[in-house]
């Protein structure tokens, strides 16, 4: 006990240095910065951020399509509840199709229908978006949303120029990365081997980015709209030291 209480002490300072200029970021930004309770990763709360409280996660990856570690953001923005829309890399979006064919052609379909994430679900049900304006947008990322027309709203603006330059360096071709707007929130999940503040404070401008648009988008949504809607967990809360 007293080696295992040792070696999470040793763990704890050094993870705590190493990721003390991005300790230092969040501070600089009102946002409260704490290690995991393991202290394999870390999260960031800025609950006074614009445009709505956000959350920072990186550590252990909470989807299987991501291997190794990850980063995860949730910008929670009151949207319109039926307000989903997705943009996910192209080369993500193929893997994940082929395995939802194999997850519905199997004799466990309804187990699979079960088990499949949201953002999996959504490929199945909602219509593409084809970008025309940008060939490298349309060639790097897929797109999706409740309609095609709302999706194409949100992408085809400041939000697919952001997108288009970070494919040259942030998002390189075939790095895992997912952006969806959920039960009013927006969410952002990619793979980050390691945490690295200038890739952190990108991608929290690329979020930032993708909330205006989703709010302006959100302004075009009728309070009687009626939109086709699906149930499973985007997030999955990470546990900080010192909580239960």
């Amino acid at each position: 006990m007293v080696v295992k209480q040792v070696k999470h002490w040793l763990v704890t300072r050094a993870n705590a240095a190493r990721w003390r200029p991005i300790h230092d970021w969040a501070e600089s930004r009102g946002a409260e910065f704490t290690l995991a309770e393991d202290a394999q990763g870390f999260q960031i709360d800025q609950r006074q951020a614009s445009p709505g409280p956000l959350r920072i996660e990186w550590g252990a990856s909470q989807r299987g399509y991501i291997p190794g570690f990850e980063l995860r953001m949730r910008c929670e923005m009151g949207l319109h509840a039926e307000l989903q829309l997705m943009i996910m890399c192209h080369s993500l979006m193929d893997q994940l199709e082929h395995t939802i064919f194999e997850a519905y052609t199997d004799t466990l379909k309804t187990r699979a229908d079960a088990d499949l994430p949201e953002e999996m679900r959504w490929l199945v049900m909602f219509p593409k978006f084809t970008p025309t304006h940008s060939q490298i947008l349309r060639e790097r990322y897929g797109i999706v949303g409740v309609t095609s027309d709302l999706a194409g709203s949100w992408v085809e603006s400041d939000l697919g120029e952001v997108l288009v330059q970070a494919s040259q360096d942030l998002l390189p071709q075939g790095h895992r990365f997912v952006l969806m707007c959920l039960r009013g929130n927006l969410y952002l999940r990619t793979e980050m081997a390691e945490a690295e503040l200038p890739q952190v404070q990108a991608l929290v401008r690329l979020l930032e980015t993708a909330a205006r648009e989703a709010q302006r988008v959100n302004g075009r949504l009728s309070e009687g709209g009626v939109w086709p809607t699906t149930t499973s967990i985007a997030w999955t809360h990470s546990t900080r030291q010192g909580e239960a």
